[in-house]
């Protein structure tokens, strides 16, 4: 699939790692460091803008490395970009740790994976299908 970019970061195109990859690294495109307190967000620009087909969103997910070693997330991950939004991608980036953590100019601040989807159609119905789960949820399928 061909998907139209713009990329005013004056970094490198997103890229898949591997060629088994599913998410492209984005980058922040900040000039100057920009710190992160404990428990603080912030929207980083990565200075790409894209135009994704109708029928695909691009999910913007947390890189495993940052949230397993330095404690950074994608706060409400995955985000989602829509085909029709035509502004620069943004990436809400919390520190969860208890360190200041800075994101540095350049640096792979999360994933950008693309995906298909269908838009649902609502069917108005007295009663649902009775399955063997049933209505539990929260853990009502054990622990093992």
């Amino acid at each position: 699939m061909k998907v139209k970019i713009v990329n005013k970061s004056g970094h490198e195109l997103p890229g898949y790692s591997t060629s088994a990859s599913a998410g492209m690294d984005l980058r922040a495109n900040n000039t100057e460091p920009i710190e992160l307190k404990p428990l603080g967000r912030a929207i980083v620009p990565t200075g790409l803008f894209i135009a994704l087909p109708v029928g695909h969103e691009a999910q913007v997910r947390p890189r495993s490395g940052l949230a397993a070693k330095k404690g950074i997330t994608v706060l409400n991950a995955p985000g989602t970009i829509d085909a029709d939004y035509r502004g620069e991608i943004g990436v809400i980036l919390v520190n969860l740790s208890d360190s200041p953590f800075t994101v540095q100019p350049g640096e792979r601040i999360a994933q950008l994976v693309i995906a298909q989807h269908e838009q649902a159609q609502w069917e108005i119905v007295d009663v649902l299908e009775e399955t063997q789960r049933g209505a539990g949820g929260f853990g009502s399928t054990g622990s093992k």
